[in-house]
């Protein structure tokens, strides 16, 4: 049998097919498997050891319809459900299956505050598109695969062990989902275990404004310094993770770290919490509840529409350092 997945994007959402790919290759074990996203999510998905062949587009799938429809595909698993994909599955004339996407009821949360969504993660709702072939969530975690070049030492790098330090990510898509710089320095200023920043060159000058207001030593910045895979090498070497709702929190659900996750105008309520169907125990969620306004969107703003920024602001700090300095399965 050959499977094409679909899923374009983002971040977080690609990881989190991962476990749907894994329970493919187990339980249909002569299951040829094709993915298919764009370009720049390759790094994401590339070393997923249960794809057999990875097709990625620049900007349109029109680039890819006449290679893929040699394929003969028996199925198409649509992870995204969107008008892309459903122009794809037109052209490609194969049976087809895809996941609830449940837009009408995101509308109703974000709009009205109205909760009508189901109370299960994303995934979930993803191996529904798996069904009919007889597939079960298995219960396993997400995977991302670690090239060994990309792997980073951190003693070397950082003079730290592994495990002994506290990872904290500093970037998000969208501002309303990012954890304040007067609230991550307050955190700093708190914790005793060592510290390393992650995130991408645009989290660069936030962490060197952080280092800058900090008298801490064992304070580090690996902003802009590795690639997605080398900041994924030291969130999974670290004992606790912090971390805004963001793809680097999908990808710590992978590893065997505690994640203290903070969030802002999204809400776990929309299925995007971490994924560890097997021990609700390693993560937390820190959130304002009982706001109005909130949530304002399914994915976020530059900034607040309503200019208070409440949903960050009033988020109980000694919590999160309670949680941050706890042991791991506290």
């Amino acid at each position: 049998m050959k499977i094409l997945v679909v899923r374009f994007s983002s971040i977080g959402d690609i990881v989190l097919t991962t476990p749907v790919l894994h329970a493919l290759k187990q339980q249909l074990p002569s299951v040829e498997i094709h993915f298919l996203t764009k370009k720049a999510f390759t790094s994401v998905i590339a070393s997923n050891p249960n794809i057999d062949k990875l097709h990625t587009i620049e900007k349109s799938i029109d680039e890819l319809v006449p290679e893929l429809r040699k394929e003969n595909f028996d199925w198409i698993i649509d992870l995204h459900n969107n008008i892309r994909t459903k122009s794809l599955k037109s052209k490609l004339r194969r049976p087809y299956k895809a996941f609830p996407k449940l837009n009408v009821q995101k509308w109703l949360l974000v709009k009205f505050k109205i909760n009508k969504m189901p109370d299960v993660h994303v995934v979930s709702r993803y191996f529904e598109a798996v069904e009919h072939l007889g597939i079960k969530n298995d219960g396993q975690l997400c995977e991302f695969p670690i090239a060994e070049n990309q792997e980073v030492d951190i003693h070397s790098a950082f003079g730290v062990q592994p495990k002994s330090f506290v990872c904290i990510v500093l970037g998000a898509k969208f501002k309303t989902k990012q954890f304040p710089e007067e609230m991550v320095l307050e955190v700093v200023n708190q914790l005793s275990d060592p510290i390393i920043f992650v995130g991408g060159p645009e989290d660069k000058p936030l962490g060197d404004e952080i280092l800058n207001k900090s008298s801490r030593t064992d304070l580090f910045n690996a902003c802009g310094n590795y690639s997605l895979q080398g900041s994924a090498s030291i969130v999974a070497q670290s004992k606790k993770v912090l971390t805004n709702d963001t793809g680097m929190m999908h990808i710590a659900s992978a590893f065997d770290v505690s994640i203290v996750s903070v969030w802002g105008n999204t809400v776990p309520e929309l299925g995007m919490y971490p994924y560890r169907p097997n021990d609700a125990t390693s993560y937390s969620i820190h959130e304002v509840k009982n706001l109005g306004c909130r949530p304002c969107s399914k994915i976020g703003f530059e900034k607040c529409p309503k200019g208070h920024f409440k949903c960050m602001m009033d988020q109980n700090i000694d919590a999160i350092i309670a949680d941050l300095s706890s042991s791991s399965k506290d």
